[in-house]
């Protein structure tokens, strides 16, 4: 994305530093996340659609205190944030199925992130500590190094898997009383590809790097809940 856009997007989300500044030699240094992975938990939660993210990050928050960061719900908000500069792109990201660009989603993980580790106390949140679940993000490899370049480095992928019949079903029925523009069998099919095409490469470099949990979400609920505990009390600081 070209450099305006990008300081375009900066400054629509209210993020400092957007001005341009010469850099320092310090600037000229590698740069490093904004977050310790020592003292922040970061479990990138992906799937299918349908997969039964939502309802195991649910689980897992209530267990573990976790804050739970779904990626569409902070872009669905800001779609209708009536300032924003970006609803219209995100509207049509999300009912083509594509992804939004990366600097948009990335902003508002990185937001969300502060004001969790300055609001939230309890179990795994002192000492500037703290523990997340991401939810449908990293999409795509590019999202995905960008965000350990510039936020934090991530300590687990939950993958959560299922057949596209399973998945379909459950976004039919969720379809009817959820009001979201995607839960349609158009989009829902563009979702599948978008899936395959972009997200499965990125599972394909975690497991690379041995990060990766995969767990069956056709099982009952309870059943892949002791699968997602097991591999999470591996990881949490």
């Amino acid at each position: 994305m070209a450099p305006n856009l990008v300081e375009k997007i900066t400054d629509a989300l209210h993020l400092p530093g957007s001005h341009k500044h010469k850099k320092t030699s310090a600037e000229s240094e590698p740069k490093k996340p904004i977050l310790d992975k020592e003292k922040v938990s970061v479990i990138f939660v992906l799937g299918g659609p349908g997969a039964g993210k939502g309802t195991q990050c649910s689980l897992l928050v209530e267990k573990y205190n976790f804050s739970h960061l779904s990626a569409g719900d902070l872009l669905r908000a800001e779609q209708d944030r009536p300032d924003s500069h970006f609803g219209d792109l995100i509207r049509t990201c999300i009912r083509e199925g594509t992804i939004v660009p990366m600097e948009v989603t990335i902003k508002l993980l990185e937001n969300a992130m502060l004001a969790e580790l300055r609001s939230k106390s309890g179990e795994g949140w002192t000492n500037g500590k703290g523990r997340f679940l991401i939810d449908g993000f990293p999409r795509k490899m590019d999202q995905a190094l960008k965000f350990e370049e510039d936020v934090c480095l991530s300590s687990l992928v939950l993958f959560f898997t299922t057949d596209e019949e399973t998945m379909l079903k459950r976004l039919l029925k969720r379809g009817e009383t959820s009001g979201r523009d995607d839960d349609n069998i158009e989009s829902i099919k563009k979702r599948f590809v978008t899936y395959r095409e972009t997200t499965m490469p990125v599972i394909e470099h975690y497991e690379k790097l041995g990060k990766v949990a995969e767990i069956d979400s056709s099982s009952p609920v309870d059943q892949v809940h002791t699968a997602a505990v097991a591999a999470v009390t591996k990881v949490l600081v």
